[in-house]
């Protein structure tokens, strides 16, 4: 464990029996927000109070450790309105809307990017000369007090959070080149050193042009489910709360056994990954990232605030000059993308989130574009929603990566290229190291076991059951003609 580091259950045995703290947390974890790598479903909700309530402490340290066979139903429940009479498009976005176009309004736009002072119904020329004029770091918010010393969200990066007023001002404009490809948006140009930009690519180029040094990393993290901090008898030291978010993976761990004989399952922490950009140079320092969060936004946005030391973190790939280049334009088509499926279906219940995908499936199709893998687990887009033709290219992207829709076991490439560091010593989430460690050795000496799925053993069960149902029949016959 990481010093001043504590597990959800060692708070959570100190807390739950007090007044309506349990309902609290519950209630910060399924609100609207940016925190956490989920909103949790209806089901998903039920298992976190049960463990709580239950005092099942072990099995909190787990939460929720499910297969994505199991997950995935919970998911499908909260999402039928995405496909329910897909083929009129009535049930999604009214009669009268030639093949499911809507067109987009500055309000529709807003509410699902972050524009800052911008409108899509305005044309106008910002420069990037000047200082930004925006505010400065703040936790207003971010950060809300739950009581019994319990706080959820997390303060400023002591290295980062300095550049916030550059750093939102340039998320704001990358967004707002990005929509410029809606249809009826009025032409927005971003300025420096005498380079115009009308694209999120372009304004990198300038950037660069104008002696300014852009890097582009593909970011692994663990992704912290709670971002919680306690402290502990009304002391002034808080202490970060570990609060991963597992899936069974359906591998068995070597050497492991339970009791029903089979090898214990590697469980792994679901991993959040983004696209981050460091700018330095004579006019603009700022640090801004991409992914398409559970606020249901597809975006640029700030990246400033401090993460607690047991995420990690890990740059699976570099990209700079053309590449840098490419890989914005990419993320400019996957933000037009989205909003033309959030304008398509505004009702979607988290705002699209696992229906449309999670932080990883856009990362992953821009990575095996970029490099010909994919090395991230979970992907949850429903690609079947990703056909409007003016979105040819993402359709492709997301197409080509694996889904995990049908609860298919992940291939353990995927497993490790989640993981937010090369080196699994580093991990400090209590027995993960060692787990990791004894699969990774069977994986690279090709004996992996998988552990069976609820399904196969559902199976296994019907079968013997009609073995016996089958066997009593023929006993039956035969004492019915013996007699």
């Amino acid at each position: 464990m990481p010093p001043n580091t504590i597990l959800l259950s060692q708070m959570m045995r100190e807390l739950s029996a007090t007044p309506g703290f349990t309902e609290a947390l519950l209630a910060q974890m399924n609100r609207d927000g940016k925190q956490g790598p989920a909103l949790l479903t209806p089901a998903l909700m039920k298992r976190l109070r049960e463990l709580i309530l239950g005092k099942d402490w072990q099995g909190l340290d787990r939460f929720p450790g499910w297969t994505m066979a199991a997950i995935n139903p919970t998911v499908r429940v909260i999402s039928k309105a995405a496909t329910k009479d897909e083929k009129t498009n009535e049930a999604v976005v009214g009669s009268g809307a030639p093949s499911g176009r809507v067109d987009a309004t500055p309000a529709s736009v807003k509410e699902h990017i972050d524009l800052g002072p911008y409108a899509t119904d305005r044309a106008e020329t910002v420069s990037l000369d000047e200082p930004s004029k925006l505010p400065g770091f703040t936790t207003e918010g971010i950060v809300s007090e739950l009581g019994a010393g319990v706080v959820r969200g997390d303060g400023p990066n002591a290295a980062l959070a300095p550049m916030h007023a550059e750093s939102q001002r340039l998320a704001d404009v990358m967004n707002r080149l990005s929509v410029n490809a809606l249809e009826g948006s009025k032409k927005f140009t971003a300025k420096i050193g005498g380079h115009e930009a009308t694209t999120p690519e372009e304004m990198i180029a300038a950037l660069t042009a104008t002696g300014h040094m852009v890097e582009v990393y593909d970011a692994r993290y663990f992704a912290n489910f709670g971002h919680f901090h306690f402290k502990r008898g009304g002391t002034d030291a808080a202490q970060e709360v570990m609060m991963p978010f597992w899936i069974n993976s359906q591998i068995g761990i070597p050497g492991t056994k339970r009791a029903s004989g089979q090898p214990r399952a590697l469980l792994v922490p679901v991993s959040h990954a983004e696209y981050e950009w460091q700018v330095r140079g004579p006019k603009v320092n700022a640090d801004v990232s991409y992914y398409f969060g559970i606020d249901g936004k597809a975006e640029f946005r700030t990246m400033d605030t401090q993460d607690q030391a047991w995420v990690l973190g890990r740059h699976a790939h570099e990209y700079r000059d053309a590449d840098a280049l490419e890989v914005t334009r990419l993320v400019g088509s996957m933000i037009v993308a989205y909003m033309h499926q959030h304008l398509r279906r505004p009702d979607l219940p988290f705002g699209g989130y696992y229906t449309l995908g999670v932080c990883q499936d856009s990362v992953a199709a821009i990575e095996k574009k970029m490099t010909g893998k994919d090395t991230l687990f979970p992907n949850t887009a429903d690609t079947a929603l990703f056909n409007d033709p003016r979105d040819a290219e993402v359709n492709a992207l997301l197409a080509a990566i694996p889904k995990d829709r049908s609860g298919t076991p992940p291939e353990p490439e995927r497993i490790f290229g989640s993981i937010p560091t090369d080196d699994l010593r580093k991990i400090t989430i209590p027995g993960l190291t060692d787990d990791l460690t004894a699969v990774h050795d069977a994986w690279q000496q090709g004996t992996i076991a998988r552990t069976p799925s609820w399904i196969h053993k559902m199976w296994l069960r019907l079968i013997g059951v009609a073995m016996i149902l089958g066997f009593g029949l023929l006993v039956f016959r035969h004492r019915r003609k013996a007699h």
